[in-house]
């Protein structure tokens, strides 16, 4: 089924969820299986490809990808998302600059898996 990009998708791949939902959901219904084995890890795509598998009534077993290390710059814990939108706005403000910028960046994401902050996970 498709993926849902924190990055990409405005204002926020959650309003997509339910999307992928129904996708997983038909996705599911065309072949003729007895069970599926879920392959994800985003705090969006998680929910999505239970929910679906679970509208099927079909067994599923779901395998996380695993969140990616918490980023670091100049000694503050920084989420993926959240602090990365926050600096994005101070650099639009001129309170950082480019230099800034990039060590932010090279700090959040510094290694493979899905987003670490994990927000909408609750839902």
């Amino acid at each position: 089924v498709s993926t849902l990009s924190e990055t990409f998708q405005k204002p926020t791949p959650m309003l997509y969820r339910n999307m992928l939902a129904m996708e997983t959901e038909e996705l599911l219904r065309s072949y003729p299986v007895d069970g599926a084995v879920l392959l994800g890890g985003c705090d969006k795509s998680t929910p999505a490809l239970l929910m679906g598998a679970a509208t099927v009534d079909l067994p599923a077993v779901f395998v996380p990808a695993g969140p990616m290390l918490p980023g670091h710059w100049r000694n503050e814990v920084l989420g993926s998302g959240t602090d990365m939108w926050k600096y994005w706005d101070d650099k639009r403000a001129g309170l950082i600059g480019d230099c800034e910028m990039g060590e932010l960046e090279n700090g959040l994401a510094r290694s493979p898996g899905h987003c670490m902050t994990m927000g909408t996970a609750s839902t």
